[in-house]
């Protein structure tokens, strides 16, 4: 096997015995990680990374939205606008070359995505 389907089939069996809580950290990690190469690519110059970056971080986002049970809880309807709002930024930011709106995405996933990770390991830690 070549180094890049023994990654492939690592990250495919990483996934599909992950629990829920943990695939959902690990769209959010890569979805930040989207973030940060968009932002470096378009600060120097290399659109065409750049464009590739932010159409898998929409691919993300777009999966968080479908999978969302808004009405499972009091939050969704928020968390459902937001993932909105990032979807109209990122196409934004595409179309304009906008690191700053990269940026503000960033800024935005990144606490989510700690919170998210947070709430993953204290539910895999149990009661207390």
């Amino acid at each position: 096997m070549s180094a890049a389907s023994l990654r492939a089939r690592y990250l495919d069996d990483a996934v599909s015995t992950a629990s829920p809580q943990q695939v959902l950290v690990m769209l959010y990690d890569r979805l930040a990680l989207d973030l940060e190469r968009a932002r470096l690519a378009l600060g120097e110059g290399r659109s065409d990374d750049a464009d590739a970056q932010l159409r898998h971080a929409q691919e993300i986002v777009f999966e968080l939205l479908s999978s969302l049970r808004v009405d499972a809880w009091e939050g969704g309807p928020r968390l459902a606008a937001l993932y909105n709002w990032l979807l109209a930024e990122l196409t934004q930011a595409g179309l304009k070359r906008d690191r700053n709106r990269v940026a503000s995405c960033l800024q935005i996933v990144e606490p989510l995505r700690d919170a998210w990770r947070q709430a993953a390991a204290n539910l895999a830690a149990g009661p207390a």
